[in-house]
């Protein structure tokens, strides 16, 4: 039997605390206290001035980034933006993932407070889990939360498959539930032999085409309007389907990926990522992400790279592996016989 311990109170306690630490990144966020600092190092009471907010709390407010490592602090007591916060939280940078933040404190953070009730009854407790797509898309603001949220959680696992997998070989790819096309954008800037797009309801077109036109990217990448239960998917070497089998049940995975093999052309690859749960089931993220899809989902899960495998291989994939993607994502990855 497990024996208390001087550190067990302590890790307790300190999960217990953990939102916290999340709200004050958030509001941080908001506040756009990284964007502010982006000109250079600021005293207490000027970056205090800049961020609009009354000196009471703005001290304790900055110091505790600062403790989160999200700024540095000199010694005069001027507060500037840690590197990675140079890199990841400055609005108008292509590595902004502001929009994760906004998306998480927005829909998630409230979300959660009915884990409990999601346990116990086994329902969704968000107006995604409870209204079909188009319903949840015709709220611009809601829209465009949601829309953001997706490309700034994909940036790392897009950039990660543009650099980790070999696209010499292919000449067309499709990303399905692309959303604003964050990750089409990511792989076609760094390979610029490849033609795709992506493939998502109609009511997306007007987010992808912008998203797309600022990157300058509109005459290799299009979009494919379509329900991916309803409607065939576009014929392409490679299709993409990253966040996208977690949100349904295993039957309506599995129809997913003999889908995919179908639209794939002879010695295709499908590339299918999650914040997967791992074989062990003992790293805490992918357990969380599961609980978070019975919140927001009807019948949604994360899975193993086991559970994914099965399904590709039932379909005719082979050559099956699992390519980490530097974050939360992991990909598993199929190859469709005969010759590409």
């Amino acid at each position: 039997m497990l024996q208390p311990s001087e550190t067990l109170p302590d890790r307790i306690v300190s999960i217990a605390y953990l939102f916290r630490q999340s709200k004050v990144l958030f509001v941080a966020a908001e506040l756009d206290v990284f964007g502010i600092l982006a000109e250079g190092p600021l005293d207490a009471e000027t970056l205090t001035a800049r961020c609009r907010i009354h000196p009471r709390g703005s001290r304790d407010f900055f110091d505790a980034l600062v403790a989160l490592r999200l700024l540095d602090r000199d010694r005069e007591g001027r507060y500037a933006n840690t590197s990675e916060s140079d890199c990841y939280l400055i609005r108008g940078k292509p590595t902004y993932i502001g929009g994760l933040l906004q998306h998480l404190d927005s829909r998630h953070y409230q979300n959660w407070d009915g884990l409990a009730r999601a346990l116990v009854t086994g329902e969704p407790q968000s107006a995604l889990g409870t209204k079909d797509y188009p319903r949840f898309y015709a709220d611009e603001k809601t829209q465009q939360i949601f829309l953001d949220g997706m490309s700034a959680g994909s940036l790392v696992a897009a950039r990660s498959l543009a650099r980790q997998f070999s696209w010499s070989g292919y000449r067309t790819f499709i990303d399905v539930g692309t959303a604003q096309g964050c990750v089409p954008v990511e792989i076609a800037r760094a390979h610029p032999h490849l033609r795709g797009g992506g493939f998502d309801l109609a009511e997306v077109e007007p987010a992808f085409t912008g998203y797309v036109a600022s990157q300058q990217l509109s005459d290799r990448l299009t979009f494919y309007p379509g329900d991916f239960f309803a409607d065939p998917l576009p014929l392409a070497d490679v299709l993409i389907m990253g966040r996208i089998l977690h949100n349904w049940d295993v039957s309506s995975r599995i129809a997913l990926v003999e889908k995919a093999y179908q639209a794939l052309t002879p010695g295709g690859t499908l590339i299918i990522y999650d914040p997967l749960i791992d074989e062990q089931r003992g790293e805490p993220h992918g357990l969380l992400s599961s609980l978070n899809m019975l919140i927001e989902t009807a019948n949604g899960s994360e899975y193993t790279a086991a559970d994914c495998k099965a399904w590709m291989a039932n379909a005719g994939f082979s050559d099956l592996r699992v390519m980490p993607l530097g974050d939360v994502h992991a990909a598993v990855i199929g190859t469709k016989a005969g010759m590409p």
